[in-house]
C-alpha cells in the first residue's frame, strides 16, 4: 500500500532485485548485495535474505556496479533461493 501511495515500485520498499532477461543470451540485475561466486558456468549473487543462481555456458560480468550487474552468455537457469 505504501509503494502504491507514493507512487514507488515495490522491488524499492520490499528491497527486492529487479531481473531483466532478454532471450537466453542476457540477464541485467538490480539491488544486488554482491557476486558469491563466479566462472563460466554459474555466478551466484546475494540478494536480500537470499540468493540468485545463474547458471549456463560461456558466463561473463560485462558489467559491475555496487548494486547493478549484466551478465552476458547462453543462460540455461535461474532461480531464487532463501
Amino acid at each position: 500500500m505504501i509503494a502504491d501511495f507514493f507512487e514507488l515500485p515495490q522491488e524499492i520498499i520490499l528491497d527486492l532485485p529487479r531481473i531483466t532477461l532478454v532471450g537466453n543470451m542476457q540477464l541485467y540485475i538490480e539491488n544486488h548485495r554482491g557476486v558469491i561466486s563466479y566462472d563460466e558456468n554459474e555466478v551466484r549473487l546475494s540478494v536480500n535474505k537470499g540468493e540468485v543462481i545463474i547458471r549456463g555456458e560461456g558466463l561473463q560480468i560485462e558489467n559491475l556496479l555496487e548494486e547493478e550487474l549484466l551478465i552476458k552468455g547462453m543462460l540455461e537457469s535461474l532461480s531464487y533461493e532463501i
